[in-house]
Protein backbone atom coordinates (compact mmCIF):
# COMPACT_ATOMS: atom_id res chain seq x y z
CA UNK A 1 0.00 0.00 0.00
CA UNK A 2 1.12 3.63 -1.15
CA UNK A 3 1.87 6.21 1.56
CA UNK A 4 -0.01 9.65 0.81
CA UNK A 5 3.63 10.87 0.23
CA UNK A 6 4.18 8.54 -2.53
CA UNK A 7 0.66 8.39 -4.20
CA UNK A 8 0.84 12.72 -4.09
CA UNK A 9 4.57 12.32 -6.02
CA UNK A 10 2.92 10.32 -8.14
CA UNK A 11 -0.02 12.30 -9.57
CA UNK A 12 -2.62 9.92 -7.99
CA UNK A 13 -5.18 11.47 -5.16
CA UNK A 14 -4.04 11.96 -1.95
CA UNK A 15 -5.30 12.95 1.15
CA UNK A 16 -3.70 16.49 1.35
CA UNK A 17 -4.29 16.74 5.43
CA UNK A 18 -2.09 13.53 6.21
CA UNK A 19 -0.05 14.47 9.20
CA UNK A 20 3.27 13.45 7.39
CA UNK A 21 2.28 15.97 4.53
CA UNK A 22 1.20 18.20 7.06
CA UNK A 23 4.40 17.91 8.68
CA UNK A 24 6.37 18.23 5.47
CA UNK A 25 4.52 21.68 4.53
CA UNK A 26 5.15 23.08 8.29
CA UNK A 27 9.19 22.07 7.74
CA UNK A 28 8.94 23.60 4.38
CA UNK A 29 7.34 26.98 6.06
CA UNK A 30 9.99 27.45 8.06
CA UNK A 31 12.76 27.38 5.72
CA UNK A 32 11.06 29.77 3.87
CA UNK A 33 10.95 32.05 6.49
CA UNK A 34 14.61 31.31 7.02
CA UNK A 35 14.98 32.07 2.87
CA UNK A 36 12.69 35.08 2.73
CA UNK A 37 14.48 36.83 5.36
CA UNK A 38 17.80 36.27 4.36
CA UNK A 39 19.95 39.25 3.11
CA UNK A 40 23.19 37.46 1.95
CA UNK A 41 22.46 36.12 -1.65
CA UNK A 42 25.21 33.26 -0.94
CA UNK A 43 22.93 32.12 1.77
CA UNK A 44 20.33 31.98 -0.07
CA UNK A 45 21.87 30.26 -2.71
CA UNK A 46 23.08 27.61 -0.55
CA UNK A 47 19.44 27.23 1.59
CA UNK A 48 18.19 26.44 -1.53
CA UNK A 49 20.31 23.78 -2.69
CA UNK A 50 20.25 22.16 1.19
CA UNK A 51 16.40 22.00 0.19
CA UNK A 52 15.61 21.37 -3.52
CA UNK A 53 15.93 17.39 -4.78
CA UNK A 54 18.16 19.01 -6.97
CA UNK A 55 20.30 21.79 -8.18
CA UNK A 56 23.15 23.29 -10.46
CA UNK A 57 25.96 25.12 -9.20
CA UNK A 58 24.26 28.81 -9.93
CA UNK A 59 21.08 29.75 -9.00
CA UNK A 60 19.23 32.70 -7.86
CA UNK A 61 16.01 33.59 -6.28
CA UNK A 62 14.54 36.93 -5.36
CA UNK A 63 12.67 36.85 -1.81
CA UNK A 64 9.72 36.66 -1.32
CA UNK A 65 9.51 32.73 -2.54
CA UNK A 66 6.85 30.42 -1.89
CA UNK A 67 6.63 26.43 -1.89
CA UNK A 68 4.59 23.62 -0.89
CA UNK A 69 7.41 21.24 -0.64
CA UNK A 70 11.02 21.92 -1.79
CA UNK A 71 12.06 17.84 -2.51
CA UNK A 72 9.79 18.20 -5.55
CA UNK A 73 11.73 21.27 -7.54
CA UNK A 74 14.74 19.92 -9.27
CA UNK A 75 16.75 22.95 -10.97
CA UNK A 76 19.52 23.01 -13.54
CA UNK A 77 22.13 25.03 -13.99
CA UNK A 78 21.92 29.18 -14.37
CA UNK A 79 18.63 29.16 -12.37
CA UNK A 80 16.96 32.47 -12.02
CA UNK A 81 13.94 33.78 -10.66
CA UNK A 82 12.88 37.11 -9.40
CA UNK A 83 10.29 38.66 -6.73
CA UNK A 84 7.28 36.29 -6.15
CA UNK A 85 7.43 33.00 -7.62
CA UNK A 86 5.46 30.54 -6.61
CA UNK A 87 5.97 26.89 -7.20
CA UNK A 88 3.33 24.43 -5.83
CA UNK A 89 5.34 21.14 -5.80
CA UNK A 90 3.13 18.14 -4.83
CA UNK A 91 4.13 16.66 -7.77
CA UNK A 92 8.10 17.07 -9.44
CA UNK A 93 8.75 20.30 -11.39
CA UNK A 94 11.48 20.21 -13.35
CA UNK A 95 13.90 23.28 -14.71
CA UNK A 96 16.69 23.08 -17.57
CA UNK A 97 19.54 25.09 -17.85
CA UNK A 98 19.34 28.76 -17.97
CA UNK A 99 15.87 29.80 -17.12
CA UNK A 100 14.97 32.83 -16.60
CA UNK A 101 11.90 33.89 -14.80
CA UNK A 102 10.55 37.38 -14.16
CA UNK A 103 8.27 38.95 -11.35
CA UNK A 104 5.11 37.15 -9.86
CA UNK A 105 5.42 33.80 -11.87
CA UNK A 106 3.25 30.58 -10.31
CA UNK A 107 3.73 27.09 -11.12
CA UNK A 108 0.89 25.20 -10.03
CA UNK A 109 1.22 21.01 -10.13
CA UNK A 110 -1.59 20.84 -7.87
CA UNK A 111 -5.23 20.04 -9.06
CA UNK A 112 -8.09 18.90 -7.44
CA UNK A 113 -11.26 16.74 -8.74
CA UNK A 114 -13.98 17.98 -10.75
CA UNK A 115 -16.85 16.58 -8.82
CA UNK A 116 -17.96 18.65 -5.91
CA UNK A 117 -18.02 15.93 -3.38
CA UNK A 118 -15.30 14.37 -4.27
CA UNK A 119 -13.27 17.76 -3.87
CA UNK A 120 -15.02 18.82 -1.20
CA UNK A 121 -13.85 15.31 1.00
CA UNK A 122 -9.91 16.72 1.10
CA UNK A 123 -8.65 14.51 -1.58
CA UNK A 124 -6.26 16.17 -4.30
CA UNK A 125 -4.08 15.58 -6.78
CA UNK A 126 -1.20 16.77 -9.10
CA UNK A 127 0.29 16.83 -12.40
CA UNK A 128 4.46 17.15 -12.96
CA UNK A 129 5.68 20.47 -14.53
CA UNK A 130 8.73 20.32 -16.86
CA UNK A 131 10.52 22.93 -18.02
CA UNK A 132 13.22 22.52 -20.61
CA UNK A 133 16.82 24.72 -21.44
CA UNK A 134 17.05 28.33 -22.12
CA UNK A 135 13.58 28.96 -20.92
CA UNK A 136 12.27 33.05 -20.10
CA UNK A 137 9.16 33.16 -18.23
CA UNK A 138 7.35 36.91 -18.60
CA UNK A 139 5.99 38.59 -15.37
CA UNK A 140 2.98 37.27 -13.64
CA UNK A 141 2.55 34.47 -16.00
CA UNK A 142 0.87 31.36 -14.80
CA UNK A 143 2.14 27.65 -15.88
CA UNK A 144 -0.77 24.91 -14.83
CA UNK A 145 -0.38 21.33 -13.88
CA UNK A 146 0.71 18.61 -15.90
CA UNK A 147 2.52 21.45 -18.78
CA UNK A 148 5.55 20.95 -20.80
CA UNK A 149 7.63 23.68 -22.37
CA UNK A 150 10.25 22.58 -24.73
CA UNK A 151 13.88 23.97 -25.01
CA UNK A 152 14.13 28.05 -25.91
CA UNK A 153 10.57 28.66 -25.21
CA UNK A 154 9.87 32.71 -24.52
CA UNK A 155 6.35 33.03 -22.73
CA UNK A 156 4.73 36.44 -22.76
CA UNK A 157 4.15 38.45 -19.74
CA UNK A 158 0.83 37.54 -18.23
CA UNK A 159 -0.12 34.06 -19.67
CA UNK A 160 -1.92 31.42 -18.44
CA UNK A 161 -0.35 27.91 -19.93
CA UNK A 162 -2.82 25.24 -19.83
CA UNK A 163 -1.15 23.13 -22.33
CA UNK A 164 2.34 21.75 -23.07
CA UNK A 165 4.29 23.28 -26.25
CA UNK A 166 7.28 22.14 -28.13
CA UNK A 167 10.78 23.85 -28.77
CA UNK A 168 11.12 27.16 -30.39
CA UNK A 169 7.94 28.86 -30.01
CA UNK A 170 7.46 32.11 -28.46
CA UNK A 171 3.67 31.66 -26.33
CA UNK A 172 1.56 34.24 -24.74
CA UNK A 173 -2.05 35.01 -24.14
CA UNK A 174 -5.04 33.37 -21.85
CA UNK A 175 -4.98 30.84 -22.47
CA UNK A 176 -1.30 30.43 -23.91
CA UNK A 177 -1.07 30.11 -27.63
CA UNK A 178 1.86 29.86 -30.26
CA UNK A 179 2.64 33.94 -31.47
CA UNK A 180 5.21 32.44 -33.64
CA UNK A 181 8.22 30.25 -34.31
CA UNK A 182 11.85 30.86 -32.82
CA UNK A 183 14.63 31.19 -35.78
CA UNK A 184 18.02 31.01 -34.81
CA UNK A 185 18.44 34.11 -36.55
CA UNK A 186 16.68 35.81 -33.98
CA UNK A 187 19.89 36.71 -32.36
CA UNK A 188 20.40 40.71 -32.35
CA UNK A 189 23.14 41.92 -33.98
Amino acid sequence: MKSELEKMIAGELYFSSNPELSSMRHSSREKMHLFNNETDARKRSELLKNWFGKTGENIYIEPTFSLDYGFNIFVGENFYANFNCTILDTCPVTFGDNVMIAPNVSFYTATHPIDPVERNSGWEYGKPITIGNNVWIGGSSVIGPGVTLGDNVVVGMGSVVTKSFPDNVVIAGNPARVIREIELSDSKS
